[in-house]
């Protein structure tokens, strides 16, 4: 199978991906961040009386015109605490912002276009217009109005309007269920004792991390030695599990310990593709099982965790719903760079901001696909086309932020 390119990989895989139907219910504290499966519509009016927008004196307004007249104060109106007489012609009533306004005042005079007189009777000292001051009943929205649509993200604004118009709970779609399957006779959890061809898994949690941030559910499957009925007895259990993506880490290349694809074959999964043109992580697979997506990841660390970026990232955002984030962003390069060999080049960088805005973005020394500490440094992918030309320091580039929570926020 050839080298497919990185873009009709990218098509292929998350291209196609669909939000899922699955969904749920949670209370409003948990439901952040999450995405609308139903419609909200305003169980209430907000607000549902006219309600002053200062603090002052409910008034007619036809009372306050000059040459103004002292008006007899003849109650008080507070949030919570409505005054349940009547403004008459020549009176007011003492009010607060967001309390009721009494029946028969039409506008409120704010307290400090009020003069208090030593009788205790206030004095206009400016005109007003009907209306002025006063926030009508339903200025916000009305009961049956739909004020957040399915597929809406639930942003925390979002969150204190569905909470004002009535709703303890929303119904929200469910996050995909992520399979991880590490592979491989050599590796041992973080803290097991370690013998001498061994080594400590360390990109399953990665990879969770990143699940986890672009809105799925990791489910850890732990490790799998080079034994095709092992790694089978996973698929299976993921299955049973109602797994949306089985994510195996490790085994997906030609060696002959490199099992995943055998499994796969022998359980009929449909490849889309196995072997992208891109480095690092060239033996990145895709495919189908039923309902379920299948990706395997490359063994090495950073091959894992670039492919997973570039590839798994956008697949779960889309699954949960999510919106599509751009992937490509444009800069300019912070060092010379070589003529480029026939892959897609991913090369792990910091990003600079200069003093004008402008990212520079500086690939890190040391590039092996196999240093961890490289990728923990890097704030983003230089992206280096099949066959660039030598590039100098200044020109234009592309790159990929890598972390959400890192890059993005500080660079976008």
């Amino acid at each position: 199978m050839s080298l497919l390119p990185v873009e009709e990989a990218y098509r292929r895989l998350v291209g196609s991906a669909v939000a899922l139907t699955r969904t749920e219910q949670l209370p409003l504290l948990q439901a952040a961040g999450r995405v609308l499966a139903e419609d909200v519509l305003a169980r209430r009016t907000q607000p549902s009386f006219d309600a002053s927008a200062m603090d002052g004196y409910a008034v007619r307004a036809e009372d306050a015109q000059s040459p103004f007249e002292a008006l007899r104060v003849v109650g008080e109106s507070a949030a919570g605490r409505a005054y349940g007489g009547q403004v008459g012609r020549g009176e007011a009533a003492r009010i607060f912002t967001g309390a009721p306004v009494p029946q028969g005042a039409d506008a409120i005079l704010i307290q400090e276009d009020a003069r208090v007189e030593v009788d205790g009777t206030v004095r206009p000292t400016v005109s007003l217009e009907p209306g002025q001051f006063i926030r009508a009943a339903g200025i916000d929205f009305a009961a049956g109005e739909t004020l957040l649509t399915r597929g809406a993200l639930l942003t925390p604004g979002a969150i204190a309007l569905a909470a004002s118009c009535g709703y303890p709970a929303l119904t929200v779609l469910a996050r995909p269920k992520v399979a991880i399957l590490a592979t491989g006779d050599e590796l041992v959890l973080p803290g097991e004792p370690l013998g001498p061809s061994q080594l400590v898994a360390s990109n399953p949690f990665g990879v969770a991390a990143m699940v986890v941030a672009a809105g799925g559910d990791a489910i850890d499957c732990g490790i799998a030695g080079d034994d095709v009925d092992t790694i089978g007895a996973r698929l299976s259990d993921s299955i049973r599990d109602r797994a949306d993506v089985f994510v195996t880490i490790g085994g997906a290349s030609v060696g002959d310990h490199d099992l995943v694809g055998k499994v796969f074959a022998n359980r009929g999964v449909g490849l889309d593709f196995w072997k992208v043109a891109m480095r690092p992580g060239k033996p990145l697979m895709a495919g189908r099982l039923g309902d379920l997506t299948i990706v395997g990841l490359p063994g090495n660390p950073a091959s894992s965790m670039v492919a997973a970026r570039l590839f798994l990232v956008p697949l779960v955002r889309r699954l949960a719903g999510l919106p599509d984030r751009q992937l490509y962003r444009h800069g300019l390069l912070g060092a010379p760079m070589p003529e480029n060999g026939a892959r897609t080049d991913f090369v792990r960088s910091r990003l600079e901001v200069r003093d004008d805005g402008v990212i520079r973005i500086i690939p890190l020394p040391r590039q092996d696909s196999s240093l961890l500490s490289t990728y923990a440094q890097a704030d983003a992918l230089l992206v280096r086309a099949p066959s660039a030309a030598p590039a100098s320091a200044g020109e234009a580039c592309r790159y990929v932020v890598l972390d959400e929570w890192k890059g993005l926020a500080e660079h976008n």
